[in-house]
């Protein structure tokens, strides 16, 4: 669905994005992560096609970004992370205004609007005029008009931005329900946000890609823990097959623990480590996969990179 080849912009001296690729399916809800300054809103620029990469190339749909700059944008919702909005117009005028950059038409606009309307919690508030909004309500008119004419690719850049709790969990489930017919991109700074609505997460360091991953696979064990009362089973564990390195973890309550490093999966270990253990009629209390959080991993690339929180 998208294919982003190599894509790089500069802005004078600073390299806002250094060499990116990557692509995306349908029916993905992948969260492109990183700090303020990162590089995120200028990915998402480019993919838009409101901005020219200094290089690389852009394919959405088969399309061509250079060839098919029109035909792209027609496919896709945009929110920007300050959306335009016109303070003097009413919320249904805003919108009827932007359908018809859309291209919508006339016939079919009413019960969209009502849908759209009703899908971000803006009934109540049709015939208000955005400059009376509060923060939280202009947000979900940004959302609106990014989701009107039905678009197969909405990207989202900073969508719970100003929401309170009630509205982040209203949005949640609006992205849910939009990842059912169309491919989502979302743009964020918020580990929670990535690991409450999305698949897969991108993260982006210093405008360079640094980790593309589903999230299932993330939080996968990439090291076996294992706890005995033996101290001595360091030895025992180092001449598994498999393991290629034996960390020993604090001891508590008089068990020793130890965490597997392996060039296999953690999963296909174990066998083997509770045999080894047993074999030698010694307990074992715990035996179990390592788990990563994304703020794990997050603070872990953070560090890599030198990048201070």
């Amino acid at each position: 669905m998208i294919d982003v080849e190599r894509l790089t912009r500069t802005y004078g001296a600073v390299r806002a994005v250094d060499d990116v690729s990557f692509s995306i399916g349908p029916g993905e809800i992948v969260g492109l992560l990183g700090h303020n300054g990162a590089g995120k809103t200028t990915i998402m620029k480019m993919i838009t096609g409101f901005l020219e990469p200094g290089s690389g190339s852009i394919r959405i749909d088969g399309l061509d970004m250079d060839a098919d700059r029109r035909a792209i944008q027609a496919l896709i919702g945009y929110l920007p992370e300050n959306c335009p909005l016109y303070p003097e117009m009413t919320v249904t005028g805003y919108l009827a205004y932007t359908a018809a950059l859309h291209g919508v038409r006339e016939n079919g606009l009413g019960a969209l609007l009502r849908e759209t309307l009703a899908r971000t919690g803006l009934l109540e508030r049709a015939g208000q005029t955005i400059g009376t909004l509060s923060r939280g309500y202009r947000q979900r008119v940004g959302v609106a008009q990014a989701i009107l004419h039905r678009p197969r690719i909405i990207i989202l850049d900073e969508p719970t931005n100003g929401l309170d709790p009630t509205q982040i969990q209203h949005m949640r489930t609006l992205i849910r329900e939009l990842a059912r017919e169309a491919t989502l991109i979302i743009s964020t700074h918020i580990l929670q946000e990535v690991q409450a609505v999305c698949d897969r997460v991108i993260i982006i360091q210093h405008g360079k890609k640094v980790l593309d991953s589903r999230l299932d696979a993330l939080s996968s064990g990439y090291r076996l823990l294992v706890s005995t009362d033996r101290a001595e089973a360091a030895g025992l564990l180092t001449s598994v097959a498999g393991v290629t390195a034996v960390e020993p973890l604090p001891i508590e309550g008089g068990r020793c623990g130890f965490a597997l490093s392996t060039d296999i999966a953690a999963d296909e270990l174990a066998p083997a480590v509770a045999a080894a253990i047993t074999s030698q009629g010694w307990p074992l209390y715990s035996l179990c996969p390592e788990t990563r959080s994304l703020e794990r991993v997050f603070s872990d690339i953070t560090m890599a990179t030198g990048r201070e929180q």
